[in-house]
């Protein structure tokens, strides 16, 4: 049977200066997009309220914008896509083998406390599904909870955006909160790259993480393996 992957992208335009904008860094997408295709997977897009995916101005310049996101944003299938996400509610989590929560700062405004999100994957992740984040993306993982009330990453490896990557790229000031910190607290055994921004994946079990947009590529390959 073909599998299925719902990509999580985020609704949020700004950080909390109305004037900075973010959202979702394409590249984060399109990467694992393409690699899931190629594999014959069907996708579908979710986001918290549904309806368009801000795209955040800084993955879209030269070197960040590779052939894939061009590809994208000259694509009115792709970009129409982005502008008619599902909302959780819409979504029937028993039709999914994976979720791939993609990153870009606008995510830790509304993926971490999202119950529909948070539903989603647990359902996913109950029925033997692979759960899975790259960058910012795992802010989306921070406060899923299992049926018997743990958090899901609780004891488990992750990784993902590393606060020394939030310092080097200059955003540290802007952002709600220490991703990499807030896992820590939640039990997480946070793991990253001895170097900031090269690939790096982290695999427990059905759980994978990735670290930054460097490392789309990798893990989405790591889930179709496991799928």
């Amino acid at each position: 049977m073909t599998k299925r992957v719902l990509h999580v992208v985020s609704n949020v335009a700004n950080y909390a200066d109305q004037a900075e904008p973010t959202g979702l860094w394409l590249s984060e997408l399109t990467h694992a997009w393409h690699i899931f295709a190629e594999k014959g997977f069907e996708q579908r897009l979710v986001s918290p309220k549904g309806g368009v995916s801000p795209l955040e101005p800084r993955s879209l310049k030269w070197p960040l914008a590779d052939a894939s996101v061009k590809q994208w944003l000259t694509d009115k299938d792709r970009q129409a896509l982005l502008a008619t996400t599902a909302r959780p509610d819409q979504i029937d989590s028993a039709e999914f083998d994976a979720i791939y929560y993609t990153g870009g700062h606008a995510v830790m405004w509304d993926f971490p406390d999202d119950a529909g999100l948070q539903r989603i994957t647990r359902e996913i992740y109950e029925r033997g599904g692979v759960v899975s984040s790259v960058c910012h993306g795992y802010c989306g993982l921070l406060n899923t909870t299992l049926s018997d009330g743990t958090l899901l990453v609780a004891g488990r490896r992750v990784t993902g955006y590393s606060w020394v990557e939030e310092v080097l790229a200059g955003v540290a000031s802007k952002v709600p909160y220490n991703a990499e910190e807030e896992m820590k607290r939640r039990g997480a055994l946070y793991e990253k790259a001895l170097l900031p921004f090269v690939s790096k994946v982290v695999a427990d079990g059905r759980l994978v993480t990735g670290q930054n947009p460097q490392s789309a590529k990798a893990t989405a390959e790591q889930v179709a393996a496991l799928l």
